[in-house]
């Protein structure tokens, strides 16, 4: 064999995968056009252990996070870059009864990974609405993806190829025991294709829902050391830098910015925040979200050299790290997958 993976897609389901595998001794081949997409990039890049507007404990987080900045730190060490940032995030609660249900939550062993400071007092009113003070959190923080990337693709692991182009389908041959792709031969393909898995015609039968998030950039003359979000999330870079999302637009599925989704943004930070601020930039992306907002992770049904590796959303840099491993350990035949991200659970629909 000339590999024994082709992966599909270099965001950062398949950097993390493709280094799992060359971790384990796998020469690794990953395909990529940059310009297909660019949700990596345009990512919040937030690992939050406390998510949504009911603010609960997300699902899987014990494991997820206990792997991800250990991952992300030894990651950094062999690329020779910082792209992970630990950051305390705030939540303001929205009402005396949010304040007194977190009172209680505090109380529970299984919170105290995460959580710092439950307040019955602002916090940080001289930057932020919190008249009923707020939940500080711990064991977060954001990945700068687009640093990531960069640092990824500059200094490749031990055993990792790049080839830029379009992933041609008629070029793919798939055979019993192994795979070919224009010459090439692989012992398994894994698709991390991100988007595009919905016209994938190996995998076009899964329920990818994507979603286009944007994004503003931000200029602010306060120092900012921690992370604000509630309704929407506000990451200070450095320099006055912030990062300010995100949208929801299941519709219009592309990567151009709207004065729609700036007014949306802008308009749900004035609702949090109390300083001035400078709009700077305004991104896009189309995240690969999915019916279940579960993974989509395993072997092809009936194609069984044949795997896909995405559907991360919006919490792409928490989820990927911890199921890179499960994947990776699973076709070494070490441990099992989980069921909530094993494709097996529509294999009904294919």
């Amino acid at each position: 064999m000339d590999f024994d993976f082709i992966i599909v897609g270099c965001g950062i389901a398949g950097s993390v995968l493709s280094d799992h595998l060359a971790s384990h001794g796998a020469k690794v081949l990953i395909i990529d056009e940059p310009r297909l997409s660019n949700s990596s990039r345009v990512a919040g890049g937030l690992y939050n252990p406390i998510t949504g507007r009911k603010m609960v404990k997300t699902w899987n987080a014990d494991a997820l996070f206990s792997y991800l900045e250990p991952y992300y730190r030894d990651l950094e060490r062999r690329l020779g870059t910082n792209f992970c940032h630990s950051k305390p995030i705030y939540r303001p609660f929205r009402s005396i009864e949010e304040l007194n249900e977190w009172m209680g939550k505090s109380a529970y062993k299984e919170y105290d990974s995460f959580v710092a400071q439950v307040s019955d007092k602002p916090l940080f009113d001289d930057h932020i609405n919190d008249e009923h003070g707020g939940l500080l959190l711990k064991g977060c923080g954001y990945v700068d993806t687009t640093e990531f990337l960069d640092a990824f693709l500059k200094n490749l692991p031990d055993g990792v190829t790049l080839k830029t182009e379009e992933f041609d389908f008629s070029k793919l041959s798939i055979r019993n025991d192994s795979i070919q792709y224009n010459g090439i031969l692989g012992d398994k393909i894994i698709f991390c294709d991100g988007q595009l898995l919905g016209k994938n015609p190996l995998f076009n039968w899964l329920p990818l829902k994507p979603v286009k998030g944007e994004l503003l950039f931000i200029r602010v003359d306060e120092p900012i050391d921690v992370i604000y979000n509630r309704g929407v999330f506000v990451i200070p870079l450095g320099d006055g830098l912030c990062k300010v999302g995100s949208t929801y637009d299941h519709n219009n599925l592309n990567d151009i910015v709207t004065e729609e989704g700036k007014l949306e943004l802008t308009n749900r930070l004035e609702e949090l925040v109390k300083f001035q601020f400078e709009i700077v930039d305004q991104k896009a992306g189309v995240r690969p979200a999915t019916l279940d907002r579960k993974p989509f992770i395993g072997m092809h049904p009936t194609e069984h050299n044949v795997g896909v590796f995405n559907g991360f959303g919006t919490k792409g840099v928490s989820l990927v790290p911890y199921f890179a491993s499960q994947f990776v350990n699973s076709m070494t035949k070490r441990s099992n997958l989980d069921e909530d991200v094993n494709i097996s659970r529509y294999f009904s629909l294919y």
